[in-house]
């Protein structure tokens, strides 16, 4: 294989491999690291027996984002405030056509999905990404994770009843997402507290992500009441040079807030039943690099 061949197929097959790792790691930055890291393998391996490279890529970066989640964790117990992922840019309708599969991805790639992985071991974690989110069948996930089948599927049961228990599927409707998500910040943009209440679950949360990095409340605020007051004095205080673009991000529809041209915070809703049942705001600016102006 040549060395433009060998880069080709890594091109290939990077995508991919950039959804296993932010999905196991939940931050770009991280993903990107190991996706480097499995290239270096890659191009420096003996690949005259490697029949499917494909296989061979996801199971390095498989492994490789197991080592690291270990580290991560360490680093997440010291952080300020609530933890959430970063918010990571998503084109699903563009990049892919079918419908059902695309539902399946932004669900597995979704901010509330990925807050809930995080309380997964890091192999129940590997095995639930690569089979929900890709469909990898149980023996292809076994050779991955040097695993027996029957310990794969086990793992695999163990994940999906938490994640279920966690966080139960609901069908949502992207067009029916996205007109709520505009209802919902044009309600807090013009003060009407009624409007908010209106849209949020009665048991609704709040989740803020600063890292200490910049205003926001360091517990969840739960109540739709207490959400919606606390949104309409954010939104009260206003930004310099504030602007306002609508985005997909993590499969679904989300508001990027700018100040002077700079990413200041991201604001997504996790709704269910036609109500909105979590705010995510993310304010750390460390996660917000990738989500510059000009993209």
């Amino acid at each position: 294989m040549s060395t433009e061949t060998v880069t080709e197929v890594f091109v290939e097959h990077r995508p991919v491999l950039m959804g296993v790792a932010y999905r196991m790691l939940g931050r770009v930055a991280d993903a990107e690291d190991v996706v480097q890291e499995a290239w270096l393998r890659w191009s420096g391996a003996d690949r005259s027996d490697i029949r499917s490279p494909r296989a061979y890529l996801v199971r390095v970066t498989t492994r490789l984002a197991i080592d690291r989640l270990d580290r991560i964790r360490s680093r997440n117990e010291a952080y300020v405030g609530p933890w959430l992922p970063e918010p990571c840019a998503t084109d699903l309708a563009g990049t892919v056509p079918d419908v059902a599969e695309r539902v399946v991805l932004a669900d597995s790639v979704s901010m509330a999905v990925l807050v809930v992985l995080e309380s997964l071991s890091p192999l129940e974690r590997a095995v639930f990404v690569l089979r929900e989110a890709f469909g990898h069948p149980y023996a292809d996930i076994a050779a991955t994770l040097d695993r027996t089948e029957s310990g794969v599927r086990q793992l695999a049961a163990r994940a999906r009843r938490h994640v279920a228990e966690k966080r139960p599927r609901y069908e949502v409707d992207p067009a029916q997402q996205r007109d709520l998500t505009e209802r919902f910040i044009a309600a807090a943009v013009e003060g009407d507290l009624e409007g908010l209440m209106s849209l949020l679950a009665p048991d609704a949360r709040l989740v803020g992500d600063s890292g200490g990095r910049a205003q926001a409340p360091l517990r969840a605020v739960e109540s739709a009441d207490k959400v919606a007051r606390f949104l309409l004095a954010v939104a009260g205080k206003g930004l310099s040079d504030m602007s306002l673009r609508f985005m997909e991000i993590n499969g679904g529809p989300a508001l990027l807030v700018l100040s002077g041209g700079r990413p200041d915070s991201v604001f997504q809703l996790d709704v269910a039943e036609g109500r909105v049942q979590c705010v995510y705001i993310v304010r750390n600016p460390d996660k917000l690099v990738s989500l510059s102006a000009d993209r």
